[in-house]
């Protein structure tokens, strides 16, 4: 029997980039289609993976890699994939154990960037302690690719005291950073646009997973929800987490932590830090009573060295970000419209 779906009514008749950019537009596409068609309650989450009941709590997610350029300065698209799927296992709670590894390549792709790029995977999958089991490879066409996409897959238990959920977000919970933000966006923007700096600007690609574990092992359930701000950045992420628990952010720009070279990159690409991508740092939601160790704890992980405080959940202005800038005055921080990096991750 052929279902009978309507489509449904949407302000664009067209996919754009914008769509791919973890804004507001891909929030309208998957919101319409995908969630309203598919939805269930694992689903309906919309977090980083699902958690699940399978011989213990298990973790599953997938994600597709489209970079461009394929090589950049401090990573390429292999190891961003096994670390962009290990992080999105690691923000559900989890210990990441398994990946599937699928290439979309296009004809003409040279042999030795593939060899670098496997050599790559091999690498991060090492560094990571997990295992590729399964995977795939199709070859198109000339033209009707960009070189090589990547699609991975993972699966890993959720730690013992882990309890990561959106619903546990509350008021006075503190907003903690792990690292500095727009690396990731800034070190490919930098590359597209033959930039160069007094030093370089590299990618902040890298497994997040042992940080998470030793925080969940010395907080536990005092930590309530784990994010990694990659696509639309940190604005987007957390607007996401003000509209799903339905309370307010409050910000201090001052207090989110940007490396220099990275700040004045941005104000030459004329691009907000808060909307670039990232892939080697997480926002984690706490109990306010812990804050401070937790800072202290994640200082001393590696690539953490400059976890700072951010922000706290509120009762006022709720589904909405609201930012406290340098000079005092304050404003809101929407979602981000449209697609401010294309081809990112």
């Amino acid at each position: 029997m052929q279902l009978s779906c309507p489509m449904p009514k949407l302000d664009f008749d067209k996919i754009t980039l914008g769509h791919g950019g973890g804004g507001t537009l891909s929030n309208k596409l998957l919101e319409k289609t995908v969630f309203e068609l598919l939805g269930n309650d694992l689903l309906d989450k919309h977090h980083d993976g699902a958690i699940f009941d399978w011989e213990g709590k298990t973790a599953f997610t997938t994600d597709s890699f489209v970079i461009s350029p394929l090589f950049f300065p401090g990573g390429n698209i292999g190891e961003l994939a096994v670390n962009g799927t290990v992080n999105d296992l690691a923000m559900c709670g989890a210990k990441p154990k398994y990946l599937s590894l699928s290439f979309i390549i296009e004809e003409g792709l040279l042999v030795e960037e593939f060899w670098k790029i496997v050599v790559s995977i091999k690498e991060a999958t090492e560094a990571a302690g997990v295992k590729i089991i399964t995977g795939d490879t199709k070859v198109v066409e000339h033209g009707k690719g960009d070189k090589i996409f990547i699609n991975t897959t993972g699966i890993g238990k959720i730690l013992p005291n882990a309890d990561i959920n959106i619903n546990r977000v509350e008021e006075a919970d503190v907003i903690i950073v792990s690292d500095v933000v727009a690396s990731h966006g800034i070190a490919i923007m930098s590359v597209r646009k033959g930039l160069e700096f007094e030093s370089d600007i590299l990618s902040d690609t890298r497994p997040l997973h042992t940080a998470v574990e030793s925080l969940i092992t010395q907080f536990g359930k005092d930590i309530h929800l784990l994010k990694d701000p990659t696509r639309g950045g940190l604005a987007s992420v957390l607007n996401e987490i003000a509209r799903d628990s339905s309370r307010g952010i409050y910000l201090e720009e001052q207090k989110i932590p940007i490396d220099d070279q990275v700040k004045a990159a941005c104000e030459i690409l004329g691009l907000d830090p808060l909307y670039v991508a990232n892939e080697g740092i997480f926002i984690t939601v706490v109990k306010e009573s812990i804050s401070e160790e937790v800072v202290q704890h994640l200082r001393k992980q590696p690539h953490c060295t400059n976890a700072s405080i951010i922000g706290q959940v509120v009762n006022d202005h709720p589904k909405q970000v609201v930012i406290k800038s340098g000079i005092g005055g304050k404003r809101i921080v929407n979602m981000l419209v449209g697609q401010q990096l294309p081809r990112i991750c």
